[in-house]
């Protein structure tokens, strides 16, 4: 019998021009006032974590019960019908108050994607909006996209640490991911480290972006991380061990037992707690402590066939290392499998469209797929 797996958070609706295929080395030569940009048909399909992380682990085999709200607008219409399409519509929560989250993804080739967002009914998610039944049944609940919900980053994040607290308490394994936060909005004012370090101690696997971790716990750093990519994809300038290992290290000190850390196109960075720190991971889960423990390393990225978007590629990544992890895969195959993800992802204007099921993945990777550097 599969170990049940909730998915909840952030749910919205993606819509992508497709843009031609010229690649473009600043937004500048694409978009400026006054002109006609002319682009192809929109790509609509269901975004957040929710659905793309949610999905993904249903696609890779997982038994996964999706939680999102959605309003009674014609977006929320088209998100319900989507998840009915996957048979997974059944944890929708109805707003009547207030309108269904949307984005709009610029995936200009040659340039890392723009987002234009309405978080939505996201902001009024809370705790109490996940039955304490259904953790009691779950051997796993993942939650993602806090800063894209204000109900979850405000007054110190009190409602994200309730929510976690309760999972803990059925003994369900923990899981939490992040999302880019805009400077200029609320969420970018809020004292993230301050959350984080309420929070992390009852996550038991935290898969941030290198990004998202860099700017909540030391904004200074992140400044200069800017700076140096002079307007470019921050992860291409990384160093592993002076950039991405410190800030792994500061999040293992708070608490974290399981880390996996999305560096973009290079790859994943993935650390793990002590035998005895991961014996406070939920049983439920049935993890092989003694396998899991003391690990660390770096994952390149495989070798796309193609790179359309990088639109949820960082959610079906985790949504493989997820589901690896729920099947017994060991930690090295559990990352290798997260990287492979990613790498089919990137090949679609969505996040579901491109990727492959777990024996094409295992028999792509043991024929020697080529990695990226």
């Amino acid at each position: 019998m599969k170990k049940k797996v909730i998915v909840a958070g952030h749910i919205c609706l993606d819509i992508t021009p497709v843009f031609q295929e010229k690649k473009a080395t600043h937004l500048g030569e694409i978009l400026s006032p006054g002109k006609l940009v002319n682009v192809g048909n929109a790509d609509v399909h269901t975004g957040g974590c929710v659905a793309n992380t949610g999905l993904a682990m249903k696609f890779f085999g997982a038994d996964v019960s999706l939680m999102g709200k959605i309003g009674t607008d014609p977006f929320g219409e088209m998100i319900g019908n989507i998840l009915k399409s996957y048979g997974a519509e059944k944890g929708l929560l109805v707003s009547k108050r207030e309108s269904t989250s949307y984005s709009v993804v610029l995936a200009v080739p040659g340039i890392d994607r723009i987002f234009l967002h309405n978080p939505g009914t996201n902001h009024t998610f809370c705790a109490d909006d996940v039955p304490r039944k259904d953790l009691e049944e779950a051997a796993l609940f993942h939650f993602g996209y806090p800063p894209l919900m204000r109900s979850m980053y405000e007054r110190d994040g009190e409602e994200l640490l309730k929510l976690m607290k309760r999972a803990k308490e059925c003994d369900t394994a923990t899981s939490l991911d992040f999302a880019a936060i805009d400077e200029d909005a609320e969420a970018g004012s809020t004292d993230w480290r301050f959350i984080l370090e309420r929070v992390i101690p009852y996550v038991d696997i935290l898969v941030p972006s290198v990004e998202e971790l860099c700017y909540m716990l030391d904004r200074e750093r992140f400044r200069e991380w800017q700076e140096r990519a002079a307007g470019r994809d921050i992860t291409e300038n990384l160093d592993i061990d002076e950039d991405v290992k410190p800030l792994a290290e500061r999040c293992m000190q708070m608490g974290a037992k399981i880390l996996l850390i999305k560096c973009g196109a290079p790859g994943i960075y993935y650390q793990t707690a002590s035998r005895q720190s991961l014996k406070k991971v939920g049983k439920k889960l049935g993890l092989d402590v003694n396998n899991w423990a003391d690990r660390c390393g770096f994952e390149k990225s495989y070798v796309p066939e193609q790179v359309l978007s990088g639109t949820g590629a960082g959610d079906t990544c985790i949504a493989a290392f997820l589901t690896a992890l729920l099947d017994g895969y060991s930690p090295e195959m559990a990352v290798h499998m997260a990287a492979a993800a990613g790498a089919c992802c990137v090949g679609a204007y969505d996040a579901l469209s491109g990727l492959k099921p777990f024996a094409d993945l295992e028999r792509k990777i043991q024929g020697g797929w080529e990695k990226i550097g």
